[in-house]
């Protein structure tokens, strides 16, 4: 049986201020932004990805404070490539380190204005065997 992470829970304490930073500074697909009732939950994808992040006023994300969500990890082709398209955005971007040469070693990171954080890891290999192939990828950065 296959399990797939689809999503991922981010607690921020202001929706408009986290859309206006991962949908125009750190580049992620705005894929919905919903209103029910008293609740509102936003979603974003990564390009790429096939998992989002969901922030909001669900009960469960509620549950955790604003900011408490640490070491998210992205993975990239390209890790001066995506830092360089983050710091252009305005993010405050770690250096890069590579704490090991092989592939997979190399990493940076940046933090969300709650302070949840991101690590963003270098494999080369995405750049030529997508986990997602190009092909396959819906509007979302989903398999069809």
């Amino acid at each position: 049986m296959d399990w797939t992470l689809e999503v991922v829970i981010l607690p921020v304490s202001d929706i408009d201020r986290a859309i206006e930073f991962y949908r125009d500074r750190v580049g992620f697909e705005l894929d919905h932004d919903t209103h029910a009732g008293e609740h509102r939950f936003v979603q974003f994808t990564p390009r790429g990805s096939g998992c989002s992040i969901v922030i909001g006023t669900l009960p469960a994300q509620n549950e955790m404070p604003p900011g408490s969500l640490k070491g998210l990890q992205l993975v990239v082709a390209d890790a001066e490539a995506a830092r360089a398209e983050l710091v252009g955005r305005g993010v405050d971007a770690s250096p890069i380190q590579v704490i090991d040469p092989r592939d997979g070693g190399t990493f940076f990171g940046f933090a969300d204005p709650d302070g949840n954080t991101w690590a963003v890891q270098q494999i080369r290999a995405r750049g030529e065997r997508p986990l997602i192939p190009l092909e396959t990828r819906g509007r979302f950065g989903a398999e069809l």
